[in-house]
């Protein structure tokens, strides 16, 4: 039994291409304690089966979760000998398609999960190596906490945790933002501001303009990283979509330390100073937004990645 931690961006600046036709990126990523249930079993169907209590999880192979497991069948044959089957059961707590690395950190979770099962013996940066080949956010489900995030996401640095600031979340059920299509609709309207000469480190690091949220960070100042909060790609979604901007902009206006679109959206944060102020905040948020479609959840920022329970 597993705990797997939902993920937000702090920070996320598009610097450009690269060859391998995804984008170049400095995110500064942060875990909060809104996590799924992850159960794993081995079993005697020499099989990978995934269960889940969410309708719109996929059961089949398109479930990252499932080719985070056959993914350890490739790599370690012999084990998959000893332990013939795995039954993965996901219980379902963060939002489905809402930008908080929901499906990457089921796979984490796997990912840790059978190195355990299996005593495979991985240490962690074996294990967030495996997780870059299935998608650039699982390298930092695994590893948790607060991180910079490079490349196309998969390169980390470790930061400082961030503790006892209290984020409050809200994401429609309903709505769901494709990060293909946020990043294809980015490269289309601002391409022209990318960096080309990817290869000169001097160019590419001064187009980087993450150092004072960085700054703020490892002095643990939550006002300042709540000003500082910066999302490329609010540039196309909050356009696209007026309900993730409208209800970004009911966050402003709560007197919260600051907000922004997670990730490619739809889910919108904010930073505030106490659990009690950030219960407030869902109460005002619920008072002025009263639609059913639209989930709220208070959580803490956590300190770690994948937490074995049992």
């Amino acid at each position: 039994m597993l705990k797997a931690f939902a993920k937000i961006n702090l920070y996320l600046e598009i610097i450009g291409d690269r060859p391998d036709g995804y984008h170049e990126l400095v995110m500064i990523l942060q875990n909060i304690d809104l996590a799924d249930q992850i159960d794993l079993l081995a079993s005697s169907h020499d099989d990978i089966r995934v269960y889940c209590d969410h309708p719109e999880v996929p059961l089949d192979k398109s479930n990252i979760a499932y080719r985070a497991a056959k993914l350890m069948v490739t790599e370690f044959p012999d084990a998959f000998v000893k332990y013939p089957g795995v039954d993965i059961t996901i219980h379902k707590r963060i939002p489905v398609a809402a930008g908080l690395a929901g499906g990457s950190t089921n796979a984490a979770a796997v990912l840790v999960g059978i190195n355990l099962l299996w005593n495979l013996g991985l240490t962690q940066s074996e294990l967030e190596e495996l997780g870059a080949t299935l998608g650039s956010d699982v390298p930092f489900c695994v590893a948790g906490g607060t991180a910079i995030a490079t490349g196309r996401g998969e390169q980390l640095s470790p930061l400082p945790s961030l503790e006892n600031i209290y984020i409050i979340l809200g994401k429609y059920r309903s709505l769901a933002v494709s990060t293909a299509w946020a990043y294809k609709t980015y490269r289309q309207q601002f391409g022209s501001s990318y960096i080309r000469d990817t290869n000169s480190l001097a160019t590419r690091a001064a187009a980087v303009h993450s150092g004072p949220m960085v700054k703020a960070i490892l002095h643990k100042d939550a006002m300042e990283i709540g000003h500082l909060l910066y999302n490329d790609l609010e540039r196309v979604v909050l356009p696209e979509y007026p309900q993730v901007l409208q209800l970004r902009e009911v966050f402003a206006n709560a007197g919260v330390l600051g907000t922004m679109m997670s990730g490619s959206g739809p889910s919108v944060f904010a930073l505030c100073e106490s659990k009690e102020q950030a219960e407030q905040v869902k109460l005002d948020v619920r008072k002025t937004i009263p639609d059913n479609d639209l989930e709220l959840f208070v959580a803490p920022m956590s300190t770690h990645g994948i937490q074995v329970i049992s």
